[in-house]
């Protein structure tokens, strides 16, 4: 993301910048819904927000169908207008294409378009389907569209480290810097994990779901500065996300701590990392918790030995004193954990009113 400072912009910065704004305002208005991965329902809430506003009045139509549409996406399309596409052929495979022309005679207020990643074929009026709804949006038709994570270009390497799969088509990040509203389809991450998943696939989702929500911030912070240096208001940002991560020998220290740094980075926060002693500890349990609190002093936290004690009052005191904001924490899915107590999880959640709190599934070492 462009890093923004605060300066008297000169005459021809200010010329820009009321040009910016005057073609904003002739522009028809840009609607994403992002999703995290595949199947939580992007499509489908994407055409359910066009079947809505149809239904109250606006001029709807569908501009592109990705794929084989679910018999749920079928039902609303067929109480919208559709613009069929143009069918081409090129080097032996078949492309569903918008019809550009079609839908500038239309001029609907708004164009349904699914598949914004989608690659037209050589010889198209435009390489991508991102630049097709540019030009809609040039002639003030609004769009709403949907896209993947996994098809964001600057995102699709960390994806590809994840997933360890890369998305052949792709979409600028600065596109989505365009977009009046952007919406991260939150599905939980449990739902799309299929009969057999595991825990690395639990985990997998929860990172990817995380940059989605990262990446949709990153566009409204965009927004709001871009607003706030037209208007000549002078920003500072603050330190305000405290996040505390909380390690046991046991703990996912690892994934905890990664998530933990890139919200602190995000965000200009403080990250902080805190364990409960115990009466006894195992010598090897001993040594994976030095390793677990080395990691953390390599992510820059502040590390804090509390004494021992209730875990959930012990944690919950520790992080109001240090006005904590979300509280990062390992758990086995078992009945008892390394601190003992059946129902300390449910305990520590219902307790912290005052605090977000992330759970990281892990295996209980032996």
């Amino acid at each position: 993301m462009p890093q923004h400072t605060d300066h008297r912009p000169d005459p021809e910065e200010l010329l820009r910048r009321v040009q910016a704004a005057e073609r904003r305002q002739r522009l028809g208005r840009l609607k994403v819904f992002l999703g995290y991965a595949p199947r939580v329902g992007k499509s489908y809430r994407m055409f359910a927000e066009g079947r809505r506003r149809a239904e109250r009045g606006q001029d709807v139509v569908v501009g592109a169908v990705q794929g084989q549409p679910t018999p749920e996406i079928q039902e609303i399309l067929s109480r919208l207008q559709m613009i069929p596409p143009v069918i081409e052929r090129h080097a032996g495979r078949v492309y569903e294409v918008m019809d550009l022309a079609a839908i500038f005679r239309r001029h609907p207020g708004v164009c349904l378009i699914d598949g914004l990643a989608y690659d037209n074929p050589p010889g198209s009026r435009n390489p991508h389907r991102w630049q097709d709804v540019r030009e809609l949006l040039d002639r003030g038709i609004a769009v709403i569209t949907a896209v993947n994570l996994q098809h964001i270009r600057e995102k699709q390497t960390e994806v590809e480290r994840i997933t360890g799969k890369r998305a052949a088509n792709s979409v600028p990040e600065e596109f989505l810097l365009d977009a009046d509203e952007i919406e991260v389809v939150d599905a939980p991450p449990d739902a799309l994990i299929v009969r057999g998943g595991t825990a690395a696939d639990a985990r997998a989702l929860a990172e990817l779901r995380e940059m989605a929500l990262l990446l949709a911030a990153d566009v409204v912070e965009w927004q709001l500065q871009e607003y706030l240096e037209a208007n000549g208001i002078a920003t500072r940002w603050g330190t305000q996300e405290r996040l505390l991560v909380c390690l046991t020998p046991r703990s996912s220290a690892v994934e905890m701590l990664e998530s933990a740094h890139r919200n602190a980075l995000r965000f200009h926060g403080t990250l902080l990392a805190t364990y409960v002693e115990q009466p006894t500890v195992r010598p090897e349990d001993r040594a994976r918790l030095e390793s677990n609190l080395a990691l953390a002093r390599e992510k820059g936290a502040e590390v804090h030995c509390l004494p021992p004690g209730d875990f959930v009052e012990t944690i919950l005191d520790f992080a109001r004193e240090q006005r904590v904001t979300q509280i990062f924490l390992g758990h086995s899915g078992r009945e008892r954990t390394w601190w003992g107590g059946r129902g300390l999880i449910e305990r520590l959640i219902d307790a912290a009113e005052d605090f977000d709190v992330r759970l990281f599934p892990h295996k209980d070492a032996s």
